[in-house]
C-alpha cells in the first residue's frame, strides 16, 4: 500500500506480512537497501482488519466508501472479490463507526472463509522455499507480474505460465469429519483409493482446508491418513478461478 499521494511527498510504502516472519522480512529487506536512505520499521501502532462480505455486500461496499476517511487504508482485497476488503486503522479505532452494522468475528471464522474459497495466506499455507507461485495460484490472485521483474525464479515461472503445464495446484478440500486440532503433521500425504500419492495437506480447521493436489486426481476418492485413521476428503475447483484454469 502506498501512503503518499503526490510525487512531492516523501514516499511511504506499507507492506503487509505474516507476523510470524516479521523479523526475518525486516532483515531480508535491509540486506538490499545498500546505501539508500530507506528506513524499514514495523508499524506497531496500526491494526489490520479483513472485512468479509456478507449477504448484503453491496450495502457494505457503499457504507465503506462513505466512511473511507475514517480509515488509514481501505481497499478491495486484491486476491478476489470474495475476500472483501482490507482495512487498516490506528490501534483502538472504533470499527462500528467505520462500518455500521458490522460485527467483529474471530480469526477461526476468517480462516474458514479462506479455506472454503481456496485462498492461501501466510507461511503455513505457503512455506518459504517450498511453495511455488503458479502451483499456489498466485497468478489468479494478482500475486505475479509477467511484465516486470526481476525476482528469483522469474524465468522459470514466466516460461511455465506461458508454455508449460501446471500439474499440481492448491485447492479447497472438504473432509468427511472435522479434523483433530494440532495433530496433523506438516505436509501430510493425501492418497487416492488405490494408495497412490495425490498431494499434500497444507492447512485446515474443522471440516475445511487447503491442499496441494495433482489435478489428475481431484475427481477421485481421496483420503488423509491421520495416526492410522483414514479421513475421506473431496476437492473442488473454486468458482472465482478463470474458466481456463483446467491446465
Amino acid at each position: 500500500f502506498r501512503l503518499h499521494e503526490s510525487p512531492e511527498e516523501e514516499p511511504h510504502i506499507l507492506l503487509e506480512c505474516d507476523s510470524g516472519v516479521l523479523d526475518a522480512i525486516q532483515k531480508h529487506l535491509k540486506l538490499y537497501k545498500i546505501r539508500r536512505k530507506v528506513n524499514i520499521a514495523p508499524c506497531l501502532d496500526l491494526s489490520l482488519w479483513a472485512v468479509v462480505p456478507g449477504e448484503r455486500a453491496g450495502d457494505i461496499a457503499s457504507s465503506l466508501a462513505e466512511r473511507a476517511d475514517q480509515a488509514l487504508i481501505l481497499t478491495p482485497d486484491p486476491r478476489t472479490e470474495l475476500m472483501g476488503w482490507r482495512l487498516i486503522t490506528k490501534k483502538g479505532a472504533n470499527l462500528s463507526e467505520i462500518i455500521p452494522g458490522s460485527h467483529i468475528g474471530n480469526i477461526q471464522d476468517y480462516h474458514r472463509h479462506r479455506y472454503k474459497q481456496g485462498i492461501p495466506e501466510g507461511v503455513k499455507d505457503l512455506p518459504p522455499g517450498v511453495a511455488l507461485p503458479l502451483e499456489s495460484n498466485l497468478a489468479y490472485m494478482n500475486g505475479i507480474s509477467f511484465t516486470k521483474g526481476c525476482y528469483i525464479g522469474q524465468e522459470l515461472t514466466a516460461r511455465t505460465h506461458h508454455m508449460g503445464v501446471i500439474r499440481k495446484r492448491l485447492l479447497p478440500v472438504h473432509f468427511s469429519a472435522p479434523l483433530p486440532e494440532d495433530s496433523i503433521p506438516e505436509g501430510a500425504e493425501i492418497f487416492t483409493e488405490s494408495g497412490k500419492s495425490a498431494g499434500k495437506f497444507r492447512a485446515g480447521g474443522g471440516e475445511l482446508g487447503i491442499a496441494l493436489l495433482r489435478l489428475a486426481n481431484i475427481n477421485e476418492p481421496l483420503c488423509l491418513n491421520i495416526a492410522g485413521d483414514k479421513v475421506k476428503l473431496t476437492a473442488s475447483i473454486p468458482e472465482w478461478w478463470p474458466k481456463t484454469a483446467s491446465r
